[in-house]
């Protein structure tokens, strides 16, 4: 049977490339200051959401939140195989914590029509939360299945899914419509495909238009669309939104600080590849209570 997916996806700093300008004096993460990339159990979401396409037939949308430049994740799911993508930006929800962008994203997801499966990364990199998936599935009132690996059998009515907590596997079922958030082990997502990069090399989402007719003249946004090629963007008008829970005024969590943690050794003690040795230097780490 068909399935449609929707697959939230966020472009994300680099975290492997913190500096000390990451960070605005009111909190926020300065973007501009970091490269940014497609936040990678994202990309094992989409995966997952590709893969069962491939398996049960449907449609895979992506919705991207951020600012103008987030096309770019957009225009990768693209590349990749994604059906949809849709730019959820708009001034009024910059500095949106989890609580903002969850409601942002359910109305979006709404507005999006009707669907089978939401799928999210279990996390993204750089805020570490593991809260936008559960507090989606929590506005969009559907049932949630986190730490998927795999989808075991799916249908219109049902689903059933191997999850895996660290400490144990297990395998649930549940009904359809739901929301799964997928781990890093779930799969190997697939690379870009060169036909897709070559039809979608060029979409863009509507600012991205705009700023084309600037230099190229009226009528680029319309020609993209003529095209199948404009990357649909709503704002919060669009989504129906209040104004008063996006963004910084809907957001209750504020960030003070943010640090760039270096571990390096002070100190180092060889231990020699005999039983003596080795029980010694366990001995000690347990009377420091490192370990045991």
């Amino acid at each position: 049977m068909p399935l449609s997916m929707v697959v939230c996806a966020k472009q994300v700093p680099d975290t492997k490339a913190i500096t000390s300008e990451a960070m605005k004096p009111d909190g926020t993460v300065n973007r501009t200051a970091l490269p940014a990339i497609f936040n990678p159990e994202d990309l094992n979401a989409l995966e997952m959401a590709l893969e069962l396409r491939d398996r049960c037939a449907g449609s895979v949308t992506v919705i991207s939140m951020g600012p103008p430049r987030a096309a770019d994740v957009l225009r990768e799911a693209l590349y990749r195989g994604a059906d949809r993508a849709i730019l959820v930006s708009d001034r009024l929800l910059a500095a949106s914590d989890t609580l903002a962008t969850s409601y942002a994203l359910a109305h979006a997801v709404r507005k999006a029509g009707a669907f089978d499966l939401v799928l999210c990364g279990r996390q993204a990199i750089d805020g570490d939360t593991a809260q936008i998936g559960p507090q989606l599935a929590q506005k969009l009132a559907i049932p949630q299945f986190t730490y998927v690996v795999e989808v075991v059998e799916a249908s219109d009515c049902t689903i059933s899914v191997r999850r895996d907590t660290g400490d144990a596997c297990e395998t649930l079922e549940g009904p359809v419509p739901c929301l799964l958030t997928v781990v890093a082990e779930a799969n190997r997502p697939r690379l870009r495909n060169a036909k897709l990069v070559a039809k979608y090399k060029k979409a863009r989402s509507e600012v991205e238009g705009r700023r084309d007719e600037i230099q190229a003249g009226a009528g680029a946004v319309d020609a993209l669309q003529a095209k199948g090629l404009l990357i649909e963007q709503w704002g919060v008008a669009e989504l129906g939104a209040e104004p008063q829970r996006c963004g910084f005024s809907g957001s209750p969590t504020r960030v003070t600080k943010i640090d760039s943690v270096r571990l390096v050794a002070e100190d180092r003690i060889r231990v020699e590849a005999t039983e003596a040795e080795v029980e010694k230097i366990v001995r000690k780490l347990i009377s420091q209570h490192t370990i045991g």
